[in-house]
């Protein structure tokens, strides 16, 4: 699954792949779209993140069309 854990140990997953993916969208455009640098994005969606700004998560939901527990889970599970 496209799901990653920021951070190695934290259980926080970003679920971008997926949401890009169901909306025929690039990772290019995305960052376009929400005037955020690609490399930062793919930070973001590969796990190595270690925070997000309300605004880039605002944006990013804003064009993705989703809510930010579309975007972000928690995996309790150890």
């Amino acid at each position: 699954m496209a799901d990653r854990e920021i951070d190695g140990g934290s259980r926080i997953v970003v679920k971008l792949d997926d949401l890009l993916y169901a909306r025929r969208m690039t990772l290019t455009e995305l960052a376009e779209r929400v005037d955020i640098t690609l490399a930062n994005l793919s930070i973001l969606k590969t796990g190595k993140a270690k925070a997000i700004r309300f605004s880039t998560l605002e944006a990013i939901c804003r064009e993705l069309q989703c809510q930010p527990g579309d975007l972000l889970g928690y995996n309790g599970e150890e």
